[in-house]
């Protein structure tokens, strides 16, 4: 008789595990014809993986990595439980969830609308942000109780538009507090992610989730706000207005051009664009001048010359140098001078820039008789 028992027993003892070829499931529920369990079943926990045994719609256990024999010693709540007709250990029943813990990654999120703020070069804009985020399960049993119910296979899927928009809002709040120039946004998305995940963090531990890692990818820029960025990278190119004019006129009559059914296609190609821009670029010069706006003047040029001393090149001397000399006699109006842009040497005193350093200047005093 207690061969038969031990026999019997032996058959009905169960291998719970599960092997989880997804890669998105949260949750699965161990499968059983009206949840039964054999009393004795080795309950195998893999890395990776936490279960959470059930009994009564309560949450009697939670078990980390490792192999467990279903009794009494390991679990106490069996004791209680209704004994097999049989009288030997019965079965009972319960439910067996298992819990995922592996980080799962590259879950997406973005701004649901822009978010303003104050900057100090273009005043109030909004901008938009998107990245990824990593999750895993932290807590198990606040994860089932409040998040996955009693769902038989629960995935990321389920939860992650809750996430997402999570993250979504409190970039909202973080990108004003972060005090940055719209244009440095970029270069600190690392700074925004960490931000993010401390703010967040709290809220998902609340629901049994650890945030692992939020990814910043990109910052998106009003276009008005991308074209003056654009517009200021070409002046700092060109140089200047007259020729950020030109750029930009011969930019347009090029898109007219190129542009079905367009007057300015009819004939006008990209050489008459530069033509006219630089036409217009001297008009809007001289009005620029007359208003006194625009970009200022260019600065004016020293003016240097070289002077012939003994049959030797000496300089360049600007005019205070040169005033100096005349007012000492070692500049004459007969000393021989050259500055940049003279085809030959010249007397000083027949060079108009230094007429006005030899006045002066006594000439020389005539012979006696």
């Amino acid at each position: 008789m207690i061969d038969w028992v031990k026999k019997l027993t032996g058959e009905l003892i169960d291998i719970v595990e599960w092997l989880d070829d997804s890669t998105n499931t949260l949750v699965y529920r161990y499968e059983r014809h009206n949840n039964e369990i054999k009393y004795g079943a080795k309950l195998t926990v893999r890395e990776g993986q936490m279960a959470v045994f059930v009994n009564e719609g309560k949450i009697a256990d939670v078990f980390r990595p490792g192999m467990y024999t279903l009794t009494t010693q390991n679990i106490p709540i069996l004791s209680t439980l209704q004994g097999w007709k049989y009288g030997f250990e019965s079965p009972f029943k319960a439910e067996i969830y298992f819990v995922s813990t592996r980080k799962f990654t590259d879950l997406k999120w973005g701004t649901p609308g822009p978010a303003t703020m104050r900057d100090g070069e273009f005043g109030i804009v909004r901008a938009t942000a998107f990245g990824i985020y990593t999750i895993r399960v932290k807590d198990a049993g606040i994860f089932i109780k409040d998040i996955a119910g009693t769902e038989g296979r629960f995935t990321t899927e389920q939860i992650q538009e809750n996430l997402r928009g999570k993250i979504g809002l409190r970039i909202k709040e973080v990108l004003p507090e972060l005090g940055l120039s719209i244009i440095d946004l970029e270069a600190k998305v690392t700074l925004m992610g960490q931000m993010l995940r401390d703010r967040i963090g709290p809220d998902f531990e609340a629901m049994g989730l650890e945030l692992c890692e939020v990814q910043v990818q990109d910052v998106g820029l009003p276009e008005e706000v991308e074209k003056a960025i654009d517009k200021r990278g070409a002046i700092a190119a060109v140089g200047n207005l007259a020729a950020y004019t030109q750029y930009e006129t011969a930019s347009a009559i090029r898109d007219a051009a190129t542009t079905p059914n367009s007057a300015a296609g009819a004939g006008m190609g990209l050489g008459a664009g530069i033509a006219m821009g630089a036409g217009m670029v001297g008009q809007m010069g001289m009005a620029a001048g007359a208003m006194h706006t625009g970009a200022p003047p260019p600065l004016p040029t020293v003016l240097a010359f070289h002077v012939a001393v003994g049959g030797t090149q000496t300089g360049p001397f600007d005019m205070s140098a040169l005033q100096a000399q005349a007012t000492g006699g070692k500049l004459t109006r007969d000393s021989l001078v050259w500055k940049t842009g003279m085809a030959q040497w010249a007397k000083a005193g027949e060079v108009a820039e230094l007429s006005a350093l030899f006045a002066s200047v006594p000439p020389p005093v005539p012979p006696g008789p």
